[in-house]
């Protein structure tokens, strides 16, 4: 029989409240609204299924104090983590966000009411407080502080009540509340179940430690994996997923069961292990596993890791009798190629010979098309995570030439798309600076403002040129830093950008324009022409300095051809 929830009952409000439904619904439409971001939306679906009993809502100031001293709530029940809703001044004036107010929470993506908030109190936190006291430095190297610094500066508490469940359309079969979980563990006649955690994909030695977990716990084994907000450069859950399901089938027939959590993990590392082990006892787990530096963020501004790497387990152990929860400990896991077999490896006679591939080295050999082994991975996890993430020599990037007007930028991009479609290999887009003027810029002109959403929409583009695989010869004259550097931003997300500063002297350029602009530009005829009337702000991020002035444009071309080959965009044979 499973563990009862945390708190004593599960708070699932999506059944308490469905008898009320169209009475809600009819009410949401008549409220103040506000639109939830990401992570606000992944809290609330847990808070209104019950995956974060015993709350009811967002914590007010006096749950949200003594979770951040205490660990507690105000009631004295354990809970490690804020639940919070922050808000600007300007939504606090506009909904008129005050104690009795009510409101309806609607989903960003489709606009519809998901619940609505009875407000409790609008309070504002000392946010350098709850970074030290929850995460453990303010440093804005930990995503979570990065994140509690940009965050609005109100917070809103209160309870809700459940109008619509958050709409999902993808892996819908694998997507259950506590209640549908704790259910099909009775079907199955599961009394005993530990929960595995992992925002990764799962390889061999995954599998063995889980497998260990669950014949140490004599339980059948939740893998539970993360599916809402996870760390930044991730694998996507949409590949993860695949990656799972392929891996469910090399375990034991009637062992385990996979399903998803739509939560926002903060990377609280002992904080969040805590917390990740309440979620599981409600959703009806009595045994949950904890790994080495679990939830762990990296390394702090000193270059150290935020916790240690028992930190978590430590933490959680604290608190185990009183959760009523297990914890199981694992350990990290060796390949030992003598006996084919994996082992701990703190149980590894010494001198025994083993074999262990790093997160870095399977992301080295992802990159460069390198064989996987299969004592490391599963073929099928392999051949998923090949075509989410294909080799460099199949990755799109974008060539990104920035200069004064007549610099020779065009005629560098227009001789690099020859170089590029002579090379072959992927398709080969020319976004030339007064092209994409006419085609997609028309109605802008030339104020920062203006120059500005032009870079935007060149990048935007670019982006999705990379992502699918494209090479992207970009060529504005892009003259302000932070429009390049955001522009690199949004690109990187897709692919990789190589920033090409075309540094032909000004003098240089004025002298050989043959149309004459700058001229015009001199006698005041043309208005904000860089260079004349604007400025241009040579980058010092650039990958590759050239200047016509000095070297061919055949020669700039080989240049940036050598670049991309030894970043490894071409095939080698």
């Amino acid at each position: 029989m499973s563990l009862p929830p945390h708190g004593g009952q599960l708070k699932d409000l999506l059944a308490r409240d469905a008898p009320r439904h169209e009475e809600l619904l009819a009410e949401s439409e008549t409220l103040p609204d506000v639109y939830l971001t990401q992570r606000h939306l992944c809290d609330l679906e847990l808070i209104l299924n019950g995956g974060f009993s015993p709350l009811e809502g967002f914590m007010n100031q006096k749950d949200f104090e003594s979770v951040v001293e205490n660990l507690r709530l105000a009631d004295g029940t354990v809970w490690s983590m804020p639940i919070t809703w922050d808000v600007d001044a300007a939504t606090v004036e506009r909904a008129g966000l005050a104690p009795g107010r009510r409101v309806t929470l609607r989903d960003w993506r489709d606009e519809s009411p998901i619940a609505i908030l009875t407000v409790d109190d609008v309070y504002q936190a000392d946010k350098v407080n709850e970074a030290v006291k929850v995460f453990g430095a303010d440093d804005v190297l930990h995503p979570a502080v990065k994140y509690l610094h940009n965050s609005a500066a109100y917070y809103v508490g209160g309870k809700v009540e459940a109008v619509n469940k958050p709409q999902h359309y993808d892996y819908v079969g694998l997507r259950y509340t506590p209640a549908e979980l704790r259910a099909q563990f009775n079907k199955l006649a599961w009394s005993r179940v530990v929960a595995f955690q992992t925002r990764n994909p799962l390889h061999r030695a995954h599998k063995e430690l889980t497998v260990r977990a669950t014949r140490q716990a004599h339980a059948n084994l939740l893998l539970h994996p993360v599916v809402g907000i996870t760390k930044e450069m991730d694998v996507d859950h949409f590949t993860r997923v695949k990656a799972y399901e392929a891996i469910m089938s090399t375990y034991p027939k009637g062992m385990a069961m996979l399903a998803l959590l739509p939560l926002a993990m903060r990377m609280g590392g002992p904080r969040e292990a805590l917390w990740h082990a309440i979620i599981r006892k409600n959703f009806g787990a009595c045994a949950f596993c904890i790994g080495r530096d679990h939830a762990g963020p990296g390394k702090n501004k000193d270059g150290v890791d935020f916790y240690g790497p028992y930190d978590a387990q430590t933490l959680v152990a604290k608190y185990q009798s009183e959760l009523g929860i297990e914890v199981v400990p694992f350990a990290q896991m060796s390949y030992l190629p003598e006996s084919d077999e994996y082992m701990p490896k703190d149980q590894v006679p010494k001198g025994t010979p083993t074999l262990d591939l790093s997160g870095t080295e399977v992301r080295r050999r992802l990159r460069t098309g390198a064989p996987i082994p299969e004592w490391f991975s599963y073929p099928a996890v392999v051949k998923i995570l090949r075509e989410s993430y294909p080799p460099r020599f199949k990755q799109g990037f974008t060539v990104f030439l920035t200069g004064h007007y007549n610099s020779g930028k065009d005629a560098i991009a227009r001789a690099l798309q020859v170089t590029l479609n002579q090379q072959g290999g992927r398709s080969v887009s020319l976004l030339l600076g007064e092209t994409v003027r006419s085609e997609l810029s028309s109605e802008l002109g030339f104020t920062k403002e203006d120059r500005d959403k032009n870079i935007a929409r060149i990048a935007f583009v670019s982006a999705e040129l990379t992502r699918a695989g494209a090479a992207v010869i970009a060529a504005p004259i892009a003259p302000y830093d932070a429009s390049r550097k955001a522009a690199r931003q949004q690109i990187e997300q897709a692919g990789s950008l190589i920033l090409v500063h075309v540094a032909t002297p000004l003098e240089h350029c004025e002298k050989t324009d043959r149309k004459g602009n700058y001229k015009r530009a001199r006698n005041g005829e043309i208005k904000g022409f860089t260079g004349v009337d604007s400025p241009y702000e040579p980058p010092a991020d650039a990958d590759i300095v050239v200047d016509t002035s000095k070297e061919s444009v055949q020669s700039i071309v080989h240049k940036i051809v050598l670049k991309l080959d030894a970043e490894g965009f071409f095939l080698q044979v």
